[in-house]
């Protein structure tokens, strides 16, 4: 009986740290934003992230033109390839159909 409630107990904190370790991206999305494209961009992350709904983001990251629909946005400014998944998981969290704002 101990070990069977020791694996559920392990089990469920694991879980709390992976959806922990998830939400992270978003985070990393937002700080990726802030230093190299809210100025570049000339909006806060709000503005930007509201210019398509989550479908819409998704369609555009699985598409692969997330750099071109970022270049579009910000008047010829990109981001390094590795920055991408993090910058498209912050724009689905906020996108116009979330009801999130980020405060950036």
């Amino acid at each position: 009986m101990k070990t069977i409630a020791r694996l559920t107990i392990a089990t469920l904190l694991g879980m709390a740290l992976i959806t922990t370790y998830s939400s992270a991206d978003t985070i990393k999305g937002k700080k990726i934003y802030i230093k190299q494209l809210k100025v570049k961009c000339a909006m806060s992350g709000g503005k930007f992230t509201a210019k398509h709904t989550q479908k819409e983001w998704e369609d555009i990251y699985d598409a692969g033109l997330l750099n071109g629909e970022i270049k579009k946005i910000c008047g010829g400014h990109t981001v390094g390839e590795k920055l991408l998944p993090h910058i498209y998981d912050f724009a689905y969290e906020y996108a116009s159909d979330s009801g999130n704002v980020p405060n950036c």
